[in-house]
């Protein structure tokens, strides 16, 4: 096939397209535990505490399953793996609705799904992005990152409804159904390299070193071989210190704390499950602008500055919350506005400025560690509001801490990559190792 000929679809869209729709369907999955959390806390009496537990050991493997996923990419392949992972996450979520003990919600949502999840997290991002896309890397992986926004903004509001009318299990069989459908599409769409359509990535052009950099991705050690030495390679980087710190507190104030733990909050406060919901839904509707806007930011500017001005604005939204819970109405929906806007819009520059310190051709392994940290601290966040809930009565040590923490995180980034001029490159493919 001519490289050259015009063509009015570049197939790195179509990969793109099935990966989103992917990530979308993976993050209603991921966002289901804060419908399930006040129905499975009536039906069996557990306590939110308990229940948190495999929460939080969902969110963990989420992460650590990451550096490996990015790892079976190259080894098995992108489309391989993917297949693998939705089948765990449909018979995971199916499993889920036959629970009777905690040990059974940690095993099979903790293990079962939350593996699943972790071969399809952000590490398939910047592995897609890294493979596929020489131009409009950042406003693609802002894209792809707000498909996440995107499955909540479609599924929480289905699911609440689905688990207030008809029952929890009714909500977990739905949303495991439209991990079924994306099956097909994955088997049929999903190519792992442009060379498999005989394609350059989109926006390349035939060069030299092109060729060179596609053959040396070629060369693949064992899975677990590449992301340990990865693990090792970032150990003795500060920049990786910086940018797994940063995104520990990303994931302690987001999918760990107000992903699993808001509508609770809200119930807490007399708001109904749907509408808190619905709160969740508004807030997806915003991120998937703001993630969007930031990944075109970071093809333009410092991703630092970036993230100072994310983190610092969701430190102050979050130092807000317990007070918009208490008040008016209005003051929960500002703060739905405003936090909304910042929730995930980390991403994009966290994997411009890993690419930066790494290299492109290390960029999915490193930033599948760099997650990791993330969904530790996500994990970390949910068992330590739940238990905060328990014992105290309410959130708001938790929602407290959490902004203050976030404000440490701008600060944090500010120091990554200071050796280098942080002016953004024509493409993450361009940056040396």
């Amino acid at each position: 096939m001519n490289e050259s000929a015009p063509r009015k679809l570049h197939y790195a869209w179509v990969v793109a397209t099935v990966t989103f729709l992917t990530l979308l369907v993976t993050a209603g999955i991921r966002s289901t535990p804060g419908v399930l959390i006040v129905p499975i806390e009536h039906e069996f009496g557990w306590t939110r505490a308990t229940i948190s537990v495999a929460i939080s050991v969902n969110l963990l493997l989420y992460g650590l399953m990451g550096p490996f996923a990015a790892a079976f990419f190259d080894k098995f392949g992108i489309r391989r793996t993917m297949v693998t992972a939705l089948t765990l996450l449909v018979a995971g979520v199916c499993a889920t609705t036959l629970v009777t003990r905690p040990w059974h919600m940690i095993l099979i949502w903790g293990v079962v799904v939350g593996g699943g999840a972790g071969m399809t997290a952000y590490s398939l991002s910047a592995t897609v992005v890294s493979r596929w896309f020489y131009r409009s890397q950042g406003t693609v992986m802002g894209i792809l990152t707000a498909s996440a926004a995107t499955g909540q903004l479609v599924f929480l509001p289905l699911l609440a409804r689905l688990s207030h009318h008809h029952g929890w299990r009714q909500a977990a069989f739905a949303i495991a159904g439209a991990a079924l459908a994306i099956l097909p599409l994955v088997l049929i769409f999903m190519r792992n390299r442009p060379e498999e359509k005989g394609l350059l990535a989109y926006g390349e052009q035939a060069t030299a070193s092109a060729a060179a950099d596609r053959q040396q991705e070629h060369l693949h050690l064992n899975p677990f071989h590449t992301a340990i030495l990865g693990l090792q390679r970032g150990i003795v980087s500060r920049d990786f210190w910086l940018l797994a710190g940063s995104f520990f507190i990303c994931g302690a104030s987001t999918n760990g704390l107000i992903g699993t733990h808001l509508i609770p909050a809200c119930v807490d406060h007399g708001i109904a499950e749907v509408q808190a919901a619905g709160l969740l839904a508004l807030m997806g509707i915003l991120d998937l602008f703001g993630t969007t806007f930031s990944g075109w930011l970071s093809d333009r500017y410092n991703s630092r500055y970036l993230l100072f001005g994310y983190y610092g604005l969701r430190g102050l939204s979050l130092l807000g919350l317990p007070y918009a819970l208490a008040g008016p109405e209005w003051g929960l929906t500002a703060f739905a506005i405003f936090y909304g806007l910042d929730w995930i819009a980390t991403v994009p520059p966290t994997v411009r400025l890993t690419a930066e310190a790494f290299g492109r051709e290390r960029v999915g392994v490193m930033f599948g560690w760099i997650f990791a940290s993330h969904q530790v601290g996500a994990a970390l966040a949910a068992t330590f509001a739940g238990t905060v809930r328990t014992y105290l009565g309410d959130y708001m040590i938790a929602f407290l801490l959490s902004g203050v923490i976030c404000l440490l995180a701008a600060g944090l980034v500010l120091r990554i990559n200071k050796g280098g001029s942080g002016e953004p490159e024509v493409g993450i493919v361009n940056m040396e190792a």
